[in-house]
Parts: C-alpha cells; structure tokens; sequence
C-alpha cells in the first residue's frame, strides 16, 4: 500500500487543540508525563489559566539538503520529541522523494531540540491506536516509514543524541548506520503500555541484535546508555557530546568522497542477501557492471594520478 493510500484509510483529522506529551519512554518511567498543563507553564495575565500553545508553523518532518547530502529533520515541537501517526506517513513520504534524486550522496536522520525520539506520541492513542483496525493501520505506517528508510538507495545515517527509544530506536534500527552522543539512552519498554511490535517492526531490532537480544530489550524494557547499545549492537559509533557534530560530519565526509555508485550497489547487494532465495544469474552479473562506469574509470584514473577522485554517479 503506498504513502497516499495510507493516508486515504487513516483519515486523520489532526487536532488543533494542545494534548498532554506522552511518549514510550516516559510511560516507562513514570505514570503520565505533562508538558501541556502543567504548574511549570506561563499563564495568561487576565485569565491566569495556562496559556494556550500555538501549532508550529515549522514541519513535523522537513529535509535540509546541503550539496549531495540531505538531513531529515523529525521535530514534533515536544520537549521529547514524541512521533505522531501523521509524522510516521510524512517520514515515508520525504524518503519516497529522496529515493528519486539521484544527486544526493547521503541522507542523515536526526530529531530536533537535540533529541532523537522518546517514541511515539501515547496521548493520540485514544483516537488513533483505539482498537484492532486502527492498531493494523498504525502498525502500517510505521511499518511504512522503516520500509522508506531501508528502501532508500542512498545510505542513511541515524545521528542520534538524547532519547532513542520505542518508535525512534524503531526508526533509527531501519538506517544503515546508527551514529550516537555518549549522553543517550536506548530501549523499548512498549510492554509497560501492552504494546506489541509487528513482525515488520521487530525485524530490523533482529537483524541488528539477533534472537535472544532482542528478546532481552523486549522482555525487559530497560532504558539504558549508549555504552551498552554499542555493545549490544545498536549503534555502529558513540561519541562524547562535545564533538558529536564534528564526528557525524567526518563520517558523512567518508562516505560522500566514495562512489555513489559502488555505495548504492553494496547496500542492495547487502539487503538482497537478507533474502535466503538464491542468486539469479542477472544478479550475479550485476555485481560487475561497474566496470563500465565513468566512475570507475574516474577512481583508477585519480588513483594513478595520485589526486582525489570526481565520482559524478555515472
């Protein structure tokens, strides 16, 4: 089913109105979590009551695109960043359009406010996550945004600070790499709620972590550092706060100096093997096709040359 169809069955008709912010990861530290009402918010001086919060402007996903590198933004405008119905369809939505363009070199996820994702946002629940029907089509549209992520030809980088648990470790699982501030936390305490990962959800925790792993983030629904996601598997990197940005940055350098092209085919290469099916001979052969691609002749050439290389994605 495609991003338009989802949103056609869905029918959202998002409110206008403020809601309390209620994210995976607070329910499982605390009962309720208020950012909306509570004591701490400015009140309006001739009513005294809590002033109304004002929708953004600014969207819940927006794509800053510098060169050949693309940064997806996810930004709620809630201090934890929760993830709505409506931000799942519009992650799979931007994807979908950055599958096309074949100029971009790298494409770079990351939340706003400094914080990737605490998870998906609870207070919609009661009108969007309200029985089995609308359980299968929010299921869907995560499923939906993953799939737009590993879909994409061009390779995904997670930078990850603060929270990354629930729906954002979701997310993040589906990127090819998982970059992370020494300052986050990771897990999946969905059982505190009764939630239930879809098959097509926990497949990308599995392939990251394996069987009993996964099990273990599940059953347990610890929320813990960055130190143990790296040790279990969850993020490729950690970096100390300080020099995180830089760090990213470094990283998406390396990847953009190589070959488009050569990045592109290794990571569908990499996900065709996923699939136990064997190889076809089309597929085998395909694997040397690059040798007849001005890049190719453009890194032998720059390499004999002694200088670097001008990949142009030919």
């Amino acid at each position: 089913m495609g991003v338009d169809e989802r949103r056609r069955e869905v029918g959202l008709q998002l409110e206008t109105r403020p809601c309390r912010e209620s994210t995976e990861e607070g329910e499982a530290e605390r009962a309720s979590t208020s950012t909306g009402e509570g004591s701490d918010q400015p009140l309006d001086s001739e009513t005294s009551r809590p002033k109304k919060k004002t929708m953004s402007s600014r969207p819940a996903i927006r794509v800053e695109r510098e060169g050949g590198v693309a940064t997806v933004v996810m930004d709620s405008g809630q201090k934890r960043n929760a993830l709505t119905l409506a931000m799942w369809l519009e992650v799979a939505e931007r994807f979908a359009e950055l599958q096309a363009d074949v100029d971009l070199r790298c494409v770079v996820l990351r939340g706003g406010n400094d914080v990737f994702s605490a998870g998906a946002d609870i207070a919609e629940f009661p009108r969007t996550r309200n029985d089995k029907g609308q359980a299968r089509q929010y299921g869907e549209a995560i499923a939906g945004a993953m799939a737009a992520v590993e879909e994409c030809p061009h390779p995904v980088i997670a930078a990850i600070r603060g929270d990354c648990v629930g729906g954002g470790l979701e997310i993040a699982a589906a990127c090819d790499l998982r970059l992370a501030s020494a300052k986050s936390r990771f897990g999946i305490p969905i059982s505190r709620i009764g939630v239930v990962m879809a098959h097509a959800e926990l497949q990308a925790l599995k392939r990251l972590v394996g069987h009993a792993r996964s099990l273990e983030i599940l059953l347990t629904g610890e929320v813990f550092d960055a130190a143990r996601a790296q040790a279990l598997g969850l993020v490729n990197r950690v970096f100390e706060d300080s020099a995180f940005e830089a760090e990213v940055a470094a990283v998406v350098g390396r990847i953009t100096a190589g070959s488009p092209l050569s990045n592109r085919w290794h990571k569908r290469f990499l996900r065709r093997l996923s699939d136990q099916a064997p190889l076809s001979e089309d597929e085998r052969n395909e694997a040397y096709e690059f040798a007849g691609t001005s890049d190719y002749a453009e890194g032998i050439t720059a390499f004999l040359e002694k200088r670097p290389p001008r990949f142009e994605g030919r």
